[in-house]
């Protein structure tokens, strides 16, 4: 495969933090625009790749980025981000191609949705249509994969099968169940993507991509449970349980949020398999062949359980999540910031305590009054939020930018600070901080800090309301961090 100088978007996504890594080991170089470079400061291949800052909802911010690059793959969305993500997307394209074609980019490729070619399409799959009309119709020669439901470690589909079937032995599902799905692994998507690099320069189309199964969405759930050594479940259909309704239900039993789990809810209203294969004749299957569905939840679930899931859904920026850094203290004068703040001494050794803190969260729990966390969760699902149980990618260790039940780590210093950004619905900003030091005369020492910055009448009621539960909370969190520590010795 020739050589080429590739600019990949939506890096710190599901998919394109697969496949910028792949695109280095195919030879290319890769260089990523992400809105927030440090997000990326703890993957593996950071040192393989450029890093530029940009934003596709901002044209100015692109031209740099898009100098001297042959082909852009377009893989970011706003799915989730609430009523306005199909402006916000038709606007990010249309950057894109402005920028591409002022650039001399040679190609695009973009990663849409599979939909059935006439019919009422759901909010989410006409904006991905949208999307990838905006590109094909610029005036860079765009390839268009059309992709259903992606199974792999991470991924959104596949965690909604996955939670749903581990978590509930009856079902009450609507008609959708029974639609014909064609699942793809996810290493057959970044096969196509790495692959599109080589495609010839005057293609300029759409090609639908799918494993070898068509199954239904109810027979998806079963075999998962089959595989995952679960009974059969019995699926209940009900007529009358809305989209709207079943992203709820979701939303509760899942972790995946109600803003996300709904537009995936909806994209199932149809029937999603190919209808083509003409992308044979451009691009061959893999060796050996498209991966069936059955090995694809083996492969998936194997990672699951060995904690060496790449990358997951969870990793995405939340649409209206804070995302400003906490800021250094010397700036808080003049503004109202609270502050529980606590400190412990500790006979365990730095590095042991520090194991405990970048373990906490997760099924690690948080080490204090867990039916109080748990509520906390329950509250945030009910208003829309993440809730608490996104979990953590791995067990045992963080990197900057990954989720974290409902927070986001936003700095991580090993072996001496975690601090976490809360994306929570809450009336103002939200940070928890820990620190570890050499105790003054051995053992150690652990810092622990949690600031909220209120916005207006709201978050200072909001601060005093939960004030009360602080001293449980936050003193149990520091007593029990450290009393795992000293037990580990």
């Amino acid at each position: 495969m020739e050589t080429v100088r590739v600019l990949v978007t939506g890096a710190t996504g599901y998919i394109g933090g697969r496949l910028a890594p792949r695109l280095v080991e195919a030879g290319h170089y890769v260089r990523v625009l992400v809105r927030s470079p440090e997000k990326l400061r703890d993957v593996p291949w950071r040192d393989s790749v450029e890093i530029v800052r940009g934003d596709l909802t901002d044209k100015d911010s692109l031209a740099s980025s898009f100098e001297d690059i042959d082909i852009v793959y377009y893989l970011v969305h706003a799915m989730g981000g609430g009523g306005s993500f199909s402006e916000i997307d038709k606007r990010s394209a249309e950057n894109v191609a402005v920028a591409a074609a002022a650039a001399g980019v040679r190609r695009i490729v973009y990663l849409g949705g599979l939909h059935p070619p006439e019919g009422e399409l759901s909010t989410h799959l006409k904006s991905r249509l949208e999307v990838g009309q905006i590109l094909l119709d610029s005036d860079v020669p765009t390839v268009v994969f059309q992709a259903g439901v992606v199974i792999g470690s991470g991924s959104a589909s596949f965690e909604m099968v996955r939670h749903l079937t581990n978590r509930l032995p009856v079902m009450t599902t609507p008609k959708w169940v029974h639609n014909n799905i064609q699942p793809i692994a996810v290493r057959d998507v970044l096969y196509y993507l790495v692959a599109a690099a080589a495609v010839t320069p005057e293609v300029n189309r759409a090609f639908d991509i799918g494993g070898p199964d068509v199954m239904q969405y109810g027979e998806m759930m079963n075999t998962y449970a089959e595989i995952a050594g679960l009974v059969r479940r019995r699926i209940l259909v009900l007529p009358v349980l809305t989209p709207r309704l079943a992203g709820h239900w979701v939303g509760l039993v899942t972790p995946i949020p109600r803003g996300l789990a709904m537009p995936l809810i909806e994209s199932l209203q149809n029937d999603a398999v190919m209808h083509d294969h003409d992308i044979d004749d451009f691009i061959p299957p893999p060796p050996g062949g498209l991966t069936p569905y059955r090995e694809a939840v083996r492969l998936a679930l194997r990672k699951v359980e060995n904690g060496e899931v790449e990358t997951a859904w969870s990793g995405a920026a939340i649409a209206g999540a804070p995302s400003d850094p906490l800021p250094s203290d010397p700036d808080w004068a003049g503004e109202t910031v609270y502050v529980d703040h606590r400190e412990r001494d500790c006979a365990a050794d730095p590095q042991t305590l520090w194991s405990v803190v970048e373990s906490i969260g997760g099924e690690n729990g948080w080490y204090s009054f867990p039916l109080a966390w748990a509520i906390r969760g329950w509250m945030d699902r009910a208003v829309g939020g993440v809730g608490l149980r996104r979990g953590r990618r791995d067990p045992r260790r963080l990197n900057t930018g990954e989720a974290l039940d409902f927070w986001r780590v936003e700095e991580i210093d090993r072996g001496k600070l975690l601090r976490l950004r809360a994306e929570m619905k809450v009336p103002g900003g939200a940070w928890l901080e820990l620190r570890v030091s050499e105790g003054v005369d051995g053992g150690s020492h652990l810092d622990q800090r949690a600031v909220f910055f209120p916005r207006g009448l709201a978050g200072r009621m909001y601060w005093y309301a939960i004030l009360p539960f602080h001293g449980v909370v936050f003193q149990g969190m520091i007593t029990n961090i450290t009393g795992a520590a000293e037990r580990a010795r």
